[in-house]
């Protein structure tokens, strides 16, 4: 590869804190509040100029069971509920408990951008939007400090303390630490706000969008991927839909996700002029918003102190270091085939792919005993052959079929507050990530 030689440089330090978390996701402000409101000084970089990252920028509005599988215990709590009870003040959350199924609530993203904003400002955080991480600087071993750029120019951030949120493990792999990909990586999403589908529905009562979505009767019908919907809260009739797939995309590829966003804009039209030649009236524009980011399912895991396993995970197995509980069923979307395996909590197995009957099946025989919960060690958020750095949210270590279940968001805002709250102890006593004590950790987050 040609290569140019770029002249050495004094980079400026835009700022010095005990902790600067890379990545402005919901995972990572969560941790940036978590530490400042313990007494941290702590700033946040971020390449959008909005907080929030699955939930903001790529619009997927659904926020999964706070309660476990009965719905009478409360497991999930702090930031994720303390942010649902803000919203529900601006009536931009729906709350769902459908017969038989986990309890979930629907957020209005737009209001959630700016409710994450007064988060940071309330806590004292200082923010670098529209900042993009290029490289760490490691001295004698150590994390000491991250450069950026943004509309500034190039600076740095010194810190004593570091948080990988960036899904894709941009500052753990350029730092040099362990880091992996699985086999196969489950595909990316590009999702959409599409209008009308109530006014299509009492049109046509038969009408179902994921029957049309992949009907090949339609020319420009998906690949059968899977389709779910979410309504926009305050809308009239604005849905959330998230269908599209880019198979074989690894997001942490910057041509490869190049392709994947143009690919998941072009699916999403497909899917409009379906609605727009077959059910809207004359004229109709279906689409009226799209992401500003595609919405990124899996590509690097940080190699940590544990890796949490499917058994451990469908067991409900207690950890002494458990620092996030979660109900989501195991939801792997293949990469090589269509459709989805999920399996649950109560032992039962589904493949389903739209268009076909579902295949059922258990992975647990029937009346063994089942979990009504799960939970992720705090030695999962812990990197190999680091003392300053932790990593949340999609960078969790865990086998495939573990992480196809703790990767929804209420899951991963646990673990921002986990890594932040640690951060704060270990900078308070003085040790390494590590050495930090879990039931203090446990203690502390709790209060």
């Amino acid at each position: 590869m040609d290569t140019i030689t770029e002249p050495t440089r004094q980079i400026p330090v835009a700022d010095e804190v005990d902790l600067c978390v890379v990545g402005g996701s919901c995972t990572g402000l969560f941790a940036a509040v978590s530490a400042a409101r313990l007494g941290a000084r702590v700033a946040i970089v971020e390449s959008n100029g909005f907080f929030g990252g699955s939930a903001t920028a790529s619009l997927v509005n659904v926020w999964h069971s706070q309660f476990d599988t009965t719905g009478q215990q409360r497991i999930i709590a702090g930031l994720t509920l303390e942010t649902v009870d803000r919203l529900d003040r601006r009536q931009a959350v729906h709350f769902f408990h459908p017969a038989n199924e986990t309890r979930y609530t629907v957020l209005n993203t737009e209001e959630l951008k700016i409710e994450l904003d007064q988060l940071a400002l309330d806590a004292g955080i200082r923010p670098f939007l529209h900042a993009h991480f290029a490289a760490p600087v490691v001295e004698d071993g150590k994390l000491t400090a991250v450069i950026f750029e943004d509309k500034t120019g190039r600076r740095a951030i010194r810190a004593s303390h570091f948080i990988d949120a960036t899904g894709d493990g941009d500052l753990i792999s350029r730092a040099g630490l362990p880091c992996y990909k699985p086999d196969h990586l489950q595909p990316p999403t590009t999702s959409a706000i599409i209008r009308g589908l109530g006014d299509i529905k009492q049109r046509h009562p038969d009408f179902d969008l994921t029957r049309v979505a992949f009907d090949p009767a339609y020319p420009q019908a998906l690949e059968r991927g899977f389709l779910w919907t979410a309504e926009v809260p305050g809308s009239a009739d604005d849905t959330m839909v998230a269908g599209t797939r880019m198979f074989g995309t690894d997001s942490s590829d910057a041509d490869q996700l190049t392709a994947a966003e143009i690919e998941g804009r072009r699916q999403v039209r497909a899917l409009c002029d379906i609605l727009r030649e077959n059910f809207l009236p004359e004229g109709s524009v279906p689409l009226v918003g799209l992401p500003t980011k595609i919405g990124l399912r899996e590509s690097r895991h940080a190699r940590c102190l544990h890796q949490l396993t499917e058994e451990e995970l469908l067991h409900g197995h207690r950890f002494p270091d458990g620092i996030a509980n979660g109900t989501y069923r195991v939801d792997v979307h293949h990469m090589d085939k269509p459709g989805i395996t999920f399996r649950y909590l109560d032992g039962r197995e589904e493949y389903s792919v739209p268009g076909r009957p579902a295949e059922l099946g258990r992975w647990l025989e029937e009346g063994a005993e089942t979990a009504t919960f799960y939970q992720i060690p705090y030695s999962s958020l812990v990197p190999q052959q680091s003392t300053n750095l932790l990593v949340a949210g999609r960078l969790v270590d865990a086998d495939q079929a573990a992480y196809g279940a703790v990767r929804v968001m209420v899951t991963c805002n646990q673990t921002g507050e986990a890594a932040g709250t640690a951060a704060y102890l270990a900078l308070d006593a003085g040790i390494e990530r590590a050495d930090v004590d879990p039931q203090k950790l446990r203690t502390t987050m709790t209060a």
